[in-house]
């Protein structure tokens, strides 16, 4: 277990960084970043007063993470439970909500289950992805359900130049084998990007020994190797009509197979594994009335399907199927009025279910209107955010935000932030038979948010202070053995984020000091901590490029976690140390190596589960100079 100690020393290594570079003069002169996820409207990043990570694909690139959930917990405020290595499920946490809390979009398109209200950031293909953006804090009022703890959008990669190949192929521990291709070209007025990616690897074995006899992680010892495979394909592509009229689309389809242990007790043969498929499709169509008013019109799909297979005497035998749809739409009317930008939409989502399990109830409508008002006054600057969602299961619901900065100088800005949100009932929550609630409400929350920002010539740097209280969730009730509203949480916690270049060192790190706990205010785990968050986390990355070469390593420590509501189970404390190189053989090919726990560290995310040891992979790529 690490200590304590160690763990603080971390954070405060961490704090450290940022009150040197605050206490430094220059201006910055980096361009930011412009992104769409805070506000639904294009915006540099410097003017955003929500909390916000952009990671770009140079990025991804340079930290070689080995999947988008291992990049997306390398970020502020994120931590995850991982149920035994590549492809497995995996819930993401951000500032202490849990993974159904949580929005994400690929492209603008709604993704995840509606059965259980997660996402499978497993099947999203890492080597597709161009940028991703995360919001953190409440963001029901513009985006609807489950904006809890935050927003995180994926966009696929798009074109980069008149004609851009690129390819890349790579193996590594546990016989992984990957490669993905792809060709993007652009005109003036037009772009297309097509990727494609294959992934295998043999894994390693999901639970740990002794989870049969301890009735934990998969209830059963097998003492085998859990594969994963997966088949990508994107498209990304556009037109520009005129100064007027655009369109642009994408797609996304993900399809394979993860091996997991387990069996079934009906049958009482073995689990061998869930063949899936996820995708999404969308496009949008943007006209522009005149300089001061803009509409733009989307639609889209995404799905999800899970088939379920055991172990037979002949091969595989089906145990079960699901399938899950999401039909969106969306309107959007952005008018500058002189006295700021003001943004009128609307959101209409179709939620369908098709399993093997008869749910009472396979679909439901979703409606929701909302508002926005964005204005800068001298050196303060506003956002404010209404909204109305209707549901056919349970009705309306309304949320809104009230974000404010002061600029204390060019550099300096100070940010006070409000907001409600809300997660709807699931169809697992609501429709599934014997175990199902149909009265339960939507989990509510509120959230208030300090934070100071700075700037200066060679970084960024950020402290956040919040707290989220949660309403109404929704946990399992031991007297009717059936979910209901009567569960409360509280959470509080600062941030410290730094981003610098130091002596030729390119340096980032984050802390986290963070407490959610029950507060159901009655029963035996009323002031227990949430289950599988830390309390205390950093992270620190430093790379260093000399010449063709670059080089560089993550360190992140967590504090010990809990792996149940009721506080019995402990997951002790740890740290992990990543390395990576790079050597860049000449203008168009590179050739990369990452080597992950690096001291081969034995841990656990998640009770009785196995995490990867000390692995490494070895990455060729060829990328023409454009």
């Amino acid at each position: 277990m690490l200590s304590k100690s160690v763990i603080s020393c971390a954070i405060a290594a961490a704090l450290s960084l940022v009150s040197f570079v605050a206490s430094a003069d220059e201006a910055a002169t980096d361009l930011p970043h412009v992104v769409v996820t805070a506000t639904r409207t294009a915006q540099t990043q410097d003017q955003t007063l929500a909390s916000m990570t952009v990671i770009t694909r140079e990025d991804i690139d340079l930290l070689q993470p080995a999947s988008l959930m291992d990049l997306l917990v390398a970020t502020p405020g994120m931590s995850m439970s991982d149920t035994g290595g590549p492809g497995k499920s995996a819930g993401l946490y951000l500032r202490g909500t849990s993974a159904s809390q949580l929005a994400v979009l690929v492209d603008g398109v709604r993704i995840g289950l509606v059965s259980a209200g997660a996402v499978a950031f497993s099947y999203i293909p890492l080597d597709q992805v161009e940028r991703v953006e995360i919001v953190r804090g409440p963001f029901s009022s513009l985006y609807g359900s489950d904006a809890i703890g935050g927003v995180v959008q994926i966009f696929m990669r798009h074109a980069a130049g008149s004609f851009v190949p690129n390819v890349s192929v790579t193996t590594g521990s546990w016989a992984t084998r990957k490669a993905s291709a792809g060709l993007s070209s652009s005109t003036d007025n037009g772009w297309i990007s097509v990727q494609a990616s294959h992934h295998r690897t043999d894994g390693i074995n999901a639970c740990r020994m002794g989870a049969a006899s301890a009735f934990a992680g998969c209830y059963a010892d097998q003492p085998d190797r859990d594969g994963f495979l997966d088949n990508a394909l994107s498209l990304t592509a556009g037109y520009r009509f005129n100064e007027a009229w655009s369109v642009d689309g994408v797609a996304m389809r993900s399809e394979g197979w993860s091996d997991y242990d387990g069996l079934d007790y009906a049958t009482g043969l073995d689990y061998k594994g869930d063949e899936f498929i996820t995708q999404s499709v969308g496009g949008q169509l943007r006209f522009a009335l005149n300089q001061r008013v803009k509409f733009s019109l989307r639609g889209g799909s995404s799905m999800d399907s899970s088939t379920y297979m055991l172990k037979g005497a002949l091969g595989k035998v089906e145990s079960g199927h699901i399938n899950s749809r999401r039909n969106l739409g969306s309107l959007q009317t952005d008018i500058d009025t002189g006295n700021g930008l003001v943004t009128l939409g609307y959101d209409w989502e179709q939620q369908k279910l098709d399993s093997n399990v008869a749910y009472s109830f396979t679909g439901r409508t979703i409606r929701g209107a909302f508002a926005q008002w964005q204005a800068g006054f001298g050196a303060q600057s506003l956002q404010a955010n209404l909204r109305r969602d209707d549901n056919s299961q349970y009705g309306h619901k309304t949320t809104g935000s009230l974000l404010w900065g002061l600029d204390l100088s060019e550099a300096l800005r100070l940010t006070a932030n409000y907001g409600t949100a809300f997660r709807a009932p699931t169809f697992n929550d609501l429709y599934y038979p014997g175990y199902a609630n149909p009265n339960l409400m939507p989990e509510t929350s509120r959230n208030v948010q300090f934070g100071l920002r700075g700037t200066k010539a060679f970084g960024y740097w950020s402290v956040e202070a919040y707290r989220n209280d949660i309403r109404d969730m929704i946990t399992f009730d031991a007297a009717t053995y059936k979910p209901a509203n009567i569960g409360r949480a509280h959470i509080q916690g600062i941030e410290a984020v730094l981003g610098a270049k130091l002596g030729g060192f390119d340096v980032r790190a984050t802390a986290t000091v963070m407490r959610s706990r029950n507060d159901s205010s009655s029963g035996v785990n009323d002031n227990k901590l949430l289950p599988r968050r830390p309390e205390r986390s950093a992270r620190l990355d430093v790379d260093r490029t000399l010449g063709a070469f670059t080089l560089g390593g993550g360190w992140s420590v967590a504090s010990r976690r809990f792996d149940d509501i009721g506080n019995q189970h402990s997951l002790g404390g740890y740290g992990l140390l990543d390395l990576r190189a790079g050597w860049k053989l000449n203008t168009d090919w590179q050739l990369q190596l990452s080597v992950d726990n690096v001291l081969d560290k034995n841990y656990e995310t998640a009770w009785y589960f196995n995490q990867p040891r000390r692995n490494f992979m070895l990455t060729l790529n060829w990328r023409p100079s454009k």
